[in-house]
């Protein structure tokens, strides 16, 4: 697949999730096999620009692989200066956000709130196009409500501006994350226009990656919560929809240098009081993650992650986890635990 002049190794994405998809957490996934990370949103609103949190959020020189950055806002303008603010910082696409789903997004007239306003989605689509010399690119739910699924309108609105891409969330913006997500209408959006269509929602596994693509036609499929605790999903992906088979369960040892490393980076990077409470989050769904690990892999292969990190002792070890205040005092814990389990 590719957007615009840049030609990806491979077609599983890394979503936007806000307060999630940092740049170490961008990083991590591009080296277990994402062939695109999208970043947090960025606001488009430069009153917000000079908080610590907007900061690290538009850096983007130094990022590994290519660097696509989301934002989000109602006025064609400030996403247009927005968009070229990110360019110059080193962002090499430009995602348009209009797709959350939070209310005090929506309430600002933006995210997925626009999509009941199509000729305010034009305005932002030739603004923005027309501002940055990089590829622009979209990011939807499949409409408002089930009575207003209006995603192909949307798609075909995209494609007559000059957006490169479309990303299509398989739920409404009332739908949230509940339920299940719907794939009939990517597909059919997917037939609708000439662009490349990415699909997202309730990718968790490989046999579901491949069903989906297959189903919707997709040029490539976007991961969200499915990577969260669980980066190496992406080289699993990849593995599968190259050869039918499935790669083994990471090792004890793999897990342990992946959770470390990115426990350091993000410690390095926010860091130390905020590293330490936004570490807390990632180590949870790790934790969860394994539990399910050790349930998949069944009694032989999988006894010490279940032992380890089934529901008592998964949620005893967070509980004291989350009380730690310190670097070194997380860092060693890890190492505990997973000294422990090796043992």
């Amino acid at each position: 697949m590719k957007i615009g002049s840049y030609q990806f190794d491979s077609n599983v994405f890394l979503a936007p999730m806000a307060g999630i998809t940092d740049q170490p957490f961008r990083e991590l996934c591009c080296r277990l096999g994402a062939g695109l990370t999208v970043s947090e949103m960025v606001s488009s609103n430069p009153k917000v620009w000079n908080t610590e949190k907007s900061k690290l959020r538009m850096i983007h020189s130094k990022e590994a692989g290519i660097r696509s950055v989301q934002i989000a806002g109602s006025c064609p303008n400030e996403l247009a200066f927005a968009a070229q603010i990110n360019a110059e910082n080193g962002a090499q696409i430009i995602d348009i956000n209009m797709g959350c789903p939070a209310k005090k997004v929506n309430k600002k007239l933006a995210g997925s709130a626009l999509l009941k306003e199509p000729a305010q989605v034009e305005q932002i689509l030739k603004s923005v196009v027309n501002s940055v010399n990089i590829p622009v690119t979209l990011k939807i739910r499949t409409g408002w409500c089930e009575n207003s699924r209006n995603g192909i309108e949307i798609a075909k609105i995209a494609q007559e501006n000059g957006i490169a891409s479309l990303a299509v969330h398989g739920r409404t913006r009332n739908d949230f994350y509940k339920g299940y997500a719907e794939y009939d209408t990517i597909r059919a959006i997917k037939q609708a226009v000439s662009i490349p269509v990415v699909a997202n929602g309730d990718i968790t596994s490989v046999e579901k990656a491949e069903q989906v693509l297959s189903y919707t036609g997709a040029d490539a499929i976007m991961i969200g919560r499915g990577a969260q605790g669980r980066p190496w999903i992406f080289r699993e992906i990849n593995h599968f929809l190259k050869t039918g088979t499935k790669l083994p369960a990471p090792s004890v040892n793999e897990v342990r240098s992946i959770l470390l490393g990115h426990v350091k980076e993000l410690h390095q990077f926010y860091g130390d009081y905020m590293g330490v409470r936004i570490a807390r989050k990632h180590v949870s769904w790790y934790i969860h993650s394994l539990a399910l690990l050790g349930k998949e892999l069944g009694k032989e292969k999988g006894e010490g992650y279940t032992q380890h990190f089934a529901d008592d002792r998964g949620k005893a070890f967070r509980a004291t986890f989350n009380g730690l205040s310190s670097t070194s005092e997380q860092l060693e814990a890890l190492d505990l635990c997973f000294d422990q389990l090796v043992h």
